[in-house]
């Protein structure tokens, strides 16, 4: 059993692509059956303009179906906070470690020195900018002590023979949980273009930090199963077709 100065502490989340159905081809088979009336799996590479034309055609267009007919999951690990937002996205399969049947591991995050953590302006129409040493140095010395204290409650509790899923109660939102997230590109895009604050963007969109670290984990992992289409998305304002 983990002990309560065992507390780690990380800035950081953990995407990997575990497996992957996924490439520009899937996009063009699913669109040429529409027209085709037939099963239609044309090399990619026999005419790469038409094949780039046409992803970018159903992209533009908001074509979406073709953009399902792939798979990729991947596993992540995030603090509670991120999976409280992420989640909110039912467009993907989810399956989380559980607080009910297995003691959680003493992993905390505590944002880094180069996070923004001033809020300036109102609702809707604000930004976020560097705090000063004293605010960081704040965040790290209450933070830390905060989630070394839950832990240590949390450990006193399991000694005492109270279940799991009770002692669990006291943990902060910053403890790191695992699941294994499988979701198509299309759902992918969906998220993207709520979860990333990028240029170009033609519905620009404010993320949480935390989660946006996530988004960039899994655009960098699509870009390269799928090129054609990420480059697609891109260029037509990185709205979800």
């Amino acid at each position: 059993m983990a002990e309560a100065d065992e507390v780690t502490f990380r800035s950081d989340v953990t995407v990997e692509r575990v497996r992957a159905s996924a490439s520009d081809a899937d996009v063009i088979f699913a669109a040429r059956v529409s027209t085709a009336g037939e099963q239609t799996l044309e090399d990619l590479d026999a005419d790469p303009e038409r094949s780039k034309g046409l992803i970018n055609y159903l992209m533009r267009e908001r074509h979406g179906s073709p953009f399902e007919h792939n798979s990729m999951t991947f596993f992540v690990r995030a603090p509670i906070f991120v999976w409280r937002e992420h989640m909110r996205h039912r467009i993907a399969s989810y399956n989380e470690e559980s607080g009910r049947y297995r003691q959680l591991e003493p992993v905390f995050y505590v944002p880094s020195r180069d996070r923004a953590v001033v809020q300036v302006g109102k609702t809707g129409a604000y930004e976020f900018l560097p705090g000063s040493d004293e605010q960081y140095t704040l965040i790290e010395s209450d933070m830390k002590e905060a989630c070394r204290q839950s832990y240590a409650a949390y450990l006193r509790m399991l000694d005492a023979g109270i279940a799991r899923e009770v002692a669990r109660m006291v943990l902060p939102v910053s403890i790191y949980s695992s699941a294994y997230v499988t979701l198509n590109a299309r759902s992918l895009m969906n998220f993207l273009s709520l979860r990333r604050k990028a240029e170009g963007s033609h519905f620009p969109s404010y993320p949480q930090r935390e989660i946006e670290m996530v988004a960039e984990r899994y655009e960098e992992e699509w870009s390269r199963l799928m090129p054609l289409t990420h480059a697609a998305f891109v260029a037509n304002g990185r709205v979800a077709p």
